[in-house]
């Protein structure tokens, strides 16, 4: 299965965060940042990271980064350089921008450019946004403890009319379905004989590596 390709632009706390964890996920990471002692520090830990100016259009086709899946701008407290980053990238044509907004004003501006995600660090982590990138269907993340994480998942249309029962998570993989969300209203602790249907969702409690194989494998 191909990897999938992101760049990250900022390696400050947040950047960090975010890359460190997409690769612990599995998938690559380029990082950029103007920011000599930042790129030092992450080389080790993505699959490239340069020193760059990423407001320029050149510097960012000389790197290729219109054949990146997803690109990261979490430049730190530089609006202005946010601001032409996400203008750059969307017009080289990368496939997903999202980037950190640092007001709600902010926000509005990256969302009026097109941005197709734009993440408020007060709200966001890192980690999570990471999660939620590297899987279409997980609404939410939220690790619990050192070993047990609850997570959102959206049910695609080809589960569409299974029961809890047919699905089975714990019996297949250890995790547990504790709630599904429906239009109607929030089943908790479903029985067997609940039905989950297209974008109904599902609240799933079970360790890292059983909640990833069960979304994987059967959500994805």
């Amino acid at each position: 299965m191909k990897k999938t390709q992101y760049v990250v632009v900022g390696l400050g706390r947040f950047g960090a965060s975010i890359s460190k964890e997409l690769i612990k996920l599995g998938n690559e990471v380029l990082g950029i940042d103007k920011d000599e002692e930042a790129v030092d520090e992450m080389s080790h830990e993505l699959t490239h990271a340069v020193v760059a100016d990423a407001t320029d259009e050149d510097v960012l086709k000389s790197l290729g980064v219109r054949n990146f899946d997803c690109a990261v701008v979490a430049i730190g407290d530089d609006i202005q350089s946010s601001i032409l980053t996400a203008i750059v990238l969307k017009d080289l044509g990368v496939k997903k921008v999202v980037a950190k907004a640092l007001s709600e004003l902010h926000g509005k501006v990256l969302q009026k450019l097109g941005v197709d995600r734009v993440i408020y660090p007060e709200r966001d982590m890192g980690i999570r946004v990471a999660h939620q990138l590297n899987s279409p269907n997980l609404l939410d993340y939220i690790e619990i403890s050192k070993d047990y994480t609850i997570a959102e998942l959206s049910v695609p249309k080809r589960l569409c009319g299974l029961t809890i029962k047919q699905l089975d998570p714990r019996a297949k993989y250890g995790c547990s379905v504790v709630a599904v969300n429906k239009q109607t209203g929030v089943i908790i602790a479903p029985t067997a004989t609940d039905v989950v249907n297209e974008n109904d969702v599902m609240v799933i409690i079970g360790t890292n590596d059983q909640i990833e194989e069960f979304e994987s494998e059967v959500i994805r």
